[in-house]
């Protein structure tokens, strides 16, 4: 017999892609579990089942900077207390983080696409379920019709793991003009905060032409982050997406003057923050 959990969970996190960098990804979590009926008449209880996966999902891949052991040209670095991950982009640019060893997870895989890092999840989930024939995890995206962008950033005054430089999330944008959704205006956007890190002010410790460097102390430890210019937007404040919403309403009014401005701004499936200008 089978036990499955559909939409169990989320996770938010950004892979290290080969080609386009930092991506910001969302992905929803279905769980199936084989086996047999105990004397309760269940394989396992649902309450524990859910409870356990999320998490686990909540320890490792949620809000980590998650990375293919394989991508070419990646060093990794560990020292006592951070970990180090030194990268190029195709044109040559530079990536480099370091942060707490928690804030990555290096994975065996070839890329970080939805049915390899499935695979190793049933293979680590195996262990806490270890009365079950068998775990099927799917790993997919949420389906949109519309506008969506894949963004990282780093929240340094968050208590949890929103503090690591390097997480994200892939997001729908909905743009409201005079009450109206202004497609093209949602289209605009979402290409311009394409696979982009979305920086805070306060965080830069140094700039040039070329590259941007981030870093800063937070409850876990330190974190820095140095990223080319061409896939860094800034913004004055902390980049929650309470602000992110806020900063884009007020961005949008100022060039479109007389107009009222909505703009729903999501923070990977099912939440986000409604701004108003």
């Amino acid at each position: 017999m089978k036990l499955f959990v559909d939409d169990l969970t989320h996770v938010d996190f950004t892979y290290l892609d080969a080609q386009r960098g930092l991506v910001g990804e969302s992905w929803a979590v279905r769980l199936e579990l084989d086996g047999q009926l105990n004397d309760e008449g269940m394989i396992v209880d649902f309450g524990i089942v859910k409870k356990r996966v999320k998490q686990w999902f909540d320890a490792g891949l949620d809000h980590s900077l998650v990375i293919a052991d394989k991508t070419p040209n990646l060093k990794v670095t560990t020292a006592e207390q951070n970990t180090t991950v030194e990268w190029h982009y195709p044109s040559g640019e530079p990536l480099r983080c370091s942060a707490p060893h928690q804030a990555f997870e290096i994975l065996p895989v070839d890329a970080i696409e939805p049915e390899p890092v499935a695979r190793w999840c049933e293979q680590e989930l195996a262990a806490i379920f270890p009365t079950v024939s068998g775990i099927k995890v799917t790993l997919y995206p949420e389906v949109i019709d519309g506008a969506y962008y894949h963004y990282t950033h780093g929240l340094q005054k968050h208590d949890g793991n929103c503090q690591r430089i390097a997480h994200g999330h892939r997001s729908r944008i909905h743009i409201l003009v005079d009450g109206e959704r202004d497609l093209a205006l949602e289209a605009q956007w979402a290409k311009r905060f394409e696979d982009i890190y979305i920086g805070t002010e306060d965080h830069v410790v140094s700039r040039t032409e070329q590259s941007v460097n981030f870093a800063y102390q937070a409850p876990q430890g330190a974190f820095s982050l140095t990223l080319p210019t061409s896939v860094v937007y800034m913004i004055d404040t902390e980049s929650t997406v309470e602000l992110i919403a806020n900063h884009l309403a007020q961005t949008i009014a100022a060039t479109l003057p007389g107009k009222q401005i909505e703009v729903r701004a999501f923070e990977g499936i099912g939440k986000g923050s409604i701004a108003t200008a």
